[in-house]
């Protein structure tokens, strides 16, 4: 009996031993088994992504053209882009130093498709048509792409390359809000991008959410090199 009783004890130190390990190792980097998943999804998405680098061109691809004809057509791939880009598309390259995030953004913010990465909220614009640019991601599972996203400060730069441009973003602050606040899908009438997370983190109670101002938009990088 005492022997039963003993092993009994060591089994369930040994489980919680394993236990604490699994949610340090959660809580310091994120999901293990999740992140495998992420992996082959985003390299999926990254080929998909490139293919669009190549078969999509910018309307506009004078360098001497004047910025109001550049805004005009960066406003005009910028709407055709949304257009195109169906539900679940690889749709931008997202990359934030502070964080050193690089990860394939998608099209949508269903349950299905934040799997695979960052998404877009649907009813927000693409980067270039001067309206809000709202993305969400997860903090512990599927790559964890905003495990760190409370880690920004003001004046971090946040990149999201398309087809038509690499654009350029400077944080200037977060928000934290209840998960039901629904008022900060709404535009303010200007370009600005919003990222967004679960707050805290393992829980989904609130919203952590960063924002970013425009600083400036460069040409396709990668049509150029082809």
């Amino acid at each position: 009996m005492r022997r039963a009783v003993r092993l009994l004890g060591t089994l369930l130190i040994v489980a919680g031993v394993g236990t604490l390990a699994w949610a340090v190792t959660v809580w310091q980097w994120q999901d293990p088994v999740t992140a495998v998943v992420n992996r082959v999804e985003q390299r999926e998405l990254s080929q998909r992504l490139e293919r669009s680098f190549d078969h999509v061109r910018p309307s506009v691809q004078d360098a001497a053209a004047s910025p109001a004809k550049r805004r005009r057509g960066l406003e005009r791939d910028a709407r055709a882009w949304r257009e195109m880009s169906e539900e679940g598309d690889a749709i931008a390259q997202l990359r934030i130093p502070r964080l050193g995030l690089d990860a394939v953004v998608v099209n949508g913010t269903d349950s299905d498709t934040l799997k695979r990465g960052p998404g877009r909220y649907l009813g927000s614009a693409m980067p270039g048509q001067g309206e809000l640019v709202y993305i969400a991601g997860h903090r512990t599972t599927y790559g964890a792409p905003f495990s760190r996203i409370d880690h920004l400060r003001k004046g971090d730069r946040v990149f999201l390359e398309l087809p038509y441009g690499t654009f350029e973003y400077a944080v200037t602050g977060h928000r934290i809000v209840a998960a039901n606040e629904l008022s900060v899908l709404r535009s303010k009438g200007r370009e600005q991008l919003a990222l967004q997370a679960c707050h805290p983190r393992f829980f989904a109670s609130q919203r952590y959410i960063a924002y970013a101002e425009p600083v400036g938009v460069t040409p396709p990088q990668r049509q150029q090199a082809s």
